[in-house]
């Protein structure tokens, strides 16, 4: 007997292949028959008529943050409300584990490094999640029958380096037994099912005292040397994240990127390569590492996200205004100096001229303070500005755009919420970008759902795509799209029967209507531990979602059971060579 039937349904199979009208059975878990609308004769315990809908694989995020807030939220929202079946976590040089037992700190100084280069709630990190293990498959065995959504996870090399050098981690060098020790547990990290390694020499990565993080201080060999080992296991896989990933990569950059995926043997992402036809150089340079790679032997994948993801900015908190060059020195400031500092004329006049140097990479968008929007205001003096544009209010008050944004979160004590409008939405950007998503190197993702909660609300990045293809700028058709955001993603991972509606596959499913699938808008809401903030999205047009053949979501509600797997290298993924 079958669990669910879902019948009539419009399968768009995740191959690209042509959409086609079929009855698709459910039982233990798999998808146990695939057959023509009406011609399934097994009796099924439960049924539904999906007559007009789509039935499509579950959505794969290849790059998420959700380490800490699977333990407090099992149901990874609002990605799963959103479609997505399956996580990658663990990037960016960044995991929970493993931990030294022998200096219980270690978790405290991880916590803190989170919080502030993840923009996760530090309160959040601290009630909720147990800190109960020491080593990575602890970690991984504290999330088994636990989860709503399937999860895989690198291992950081922070923490490997945390682990064996202690506080040296940070400006130091291994000595060679430390390195030999750095490689054992990372093989050991493997062995328990650890996707391959996660690392970051990007310059805004900083810990919570302010230092570089500890990958951003290892040399090439010991990089290297730790790509070798991923290559000495099963379906493992590489991301690693350099200063160029914000713009453009240096020569040095892209030589250690072919390298580590040569001697691997595996697969290099990175993210995010940001498309905007105002520096048209960026992309070809960018792809140049991927044409580099491929001749001696490796892959490099990039990520780039097919929506523009909303964001929200403050003078106050932390956020991407502190990564201008020369701004975090301005914004680290305590509340009183700070506005000072703003207020002033001739730091005003650098801060902009910093903001709109090449320095500034990617971070040039951020610059044109005339198109922000205010969000939340908490001050008399700022009553009826909310949803209004900068460069209004400007031009009425007879003054420069980032004079009058600084006078107004002036007003609010820094705690003016600020929206900015993108600077790429213009057509051209658009033509880019679907032409750069049908390069072999570059790939949908990049969303860090899990992580800078209360600022970005990248996780419903499927659902707006999709709408978008169906009723928008339709850039892409429907299977091609579904294509993008399913087996393309499982199969860099090597993700072993899932990202296809196939009989004998996993039953990851999701079925939505056509002609209402999209994501809602991004609101502030105080749900995480401690009360703690983050921006949701609701999910629109999402009938159900099935975890391996458990329904997990109807209709944007979960449904409360977590079928979700724990994704262990070799077990659940297959070895995607390069060679």
């Amino acid at each position: 007997m079958l669990d669910h039937l879902i019948k009539g349904a419009t399968v768009v199979d995740g191959t690209g292949a042509p959409a086609y009208v079929a009855d698709v059975g459910i039982r233990d878990g798999r998808i146990a028959v695939i057959a023509e609308s009406g011609a399934v004769a097994e009796e099924a315990r439960t049924s539904e008529d999906a007559s007009g809908l789509v039935l499509a694989p579950g959505f794969v995020d290849p790059h998420t943050h959700y380490d800490a807030q699977l333990f407090w939220d099992p149901y990874a929202t609002p990605s799963l409300n959103h479609g997505v079946t399956t996580v990658a976590g663990g990037n960016c040089g960044f995991t929970l584990a493993p931990l030294n037992p022998g200096r219980p700190d270690d978790a405290d100084y991880t916590r803190r490094m989170m919080s502030k280069v993840e923009g996760m709630s530090l309160v959040a990190l601290e009630e909720g999640a147990p800190w109960s293990w020491n080593s990575f498959g602890e970690y991984l065995e504290a999330l088994d029958g636990r989860i709503a959504v399937n999860a895989g996870f690198m291992v950081g090399h922070c923490a490997l380096r945390r682990y064996v050098m202690g506080a040296d981690a940070v400006g130091g060098q291994p000595s060679e037994q430390q390195l030999a020790d750095m490689l054992a547990l990372f093989h050991q990290a493997m062995d328990a099912g650890a996707w391959g390694l996660s690392t970051t020499q990007s310059s805004t990565h900083s810990d919570g005292d302010g230092e570089p993080v500890a990958s951003r201080h290892a040399l090439p060999a010991e990089l290297i040397a730790l790509s070798r080992a991923v290559g000495e296991h099963e379906g493992t896989q590489i991301e690693a994240i350099v200063a160029g990933c914000l713009d453009q990569f240096s020569d040095d950059e892209i030589d250690l990127f072919v390298e580590m995926s040569a001697a691997a043997g595996r697969p290099l992402n990175w993210n995010v390569l940001t498309i905007d036809a105002a520096v048209p150089e960026r992309v070809p340079r960018q792809l140049s590492a991927s044409e580099r790679a491929r001749k001696s032997g490796g892959r490099i994948v990039a990520l780039t996200m097919p929506i523009l993801t909303p964001m929200n900015m403050s003078l106050g908190t932390f956020c991407a205004l502190n990564l201008i060059p020369g701004w975090g020195e301005v914004l680290g400031l305590p509340v009183d100096e700070r506005i000072a500092r703003l207020r002033d004329p001739e730091v005003r006049t650098e801060m902009l001229r910093r903001a709109d140097s090449k320095e500034a990479g990617v971070f040039r968008r951020l610059a044109d303070f005339g198109r922000y929007v205010i969000g939340d205001t908490y001050s008399e003096a700022n009553e009826g500005l909310t949803g209004r544009v900068v460069k209004d209010i400007a031009a009425e008050r007879g003054q420069e755009p980032f004079e009058c944004l600084v006078e107004i979160c002036a007003n609010d004590r820094l705690r003016t919420v600020l929206w900015p409008m993108p600077t790429d939405n213009d057509p051209d950007s658009w033509a880019l970008r679907a032409e750069a998503w049908g390069h072999d190197d570059v790939m949908l993702g990049g969303s860090d759902a899990g992580a800078h909660l209360d600022r970005m609300c990248g996780a419903p990045y499927t659902t707006r795509f999709i709408g978008d293809c169906l009723r928008g700028r339709k850039l892409v058709g429907l299977e091609q799209a579904v294509k993008m955001l399913t087996s393309d993603p499982a199969e860099l991972f090597g993700l072993r029967e899932r990202g296809t509606v196939q009989e004998g596959f996993h039953a990851d499913l999701v079925l939505f209507d056509p002609e209402a699938i999209d994501a809602g808008k991004a609101t502030l809401v105080h749900d995480l531990p401690g009360d703690s903030p983050r921006l949701d999205s609701k999910a629109i047009g999402i009938t159900a979602v099935w975890v391996n053949g458990v329904e997990a979501i109807r209709g944007d509600v979960v449904s409360g059971a977590v079928p979700g797997k724990v994704l262990r290298s070799g077990q659940d993924t297959r070895t995607v060579s390069t060679k």
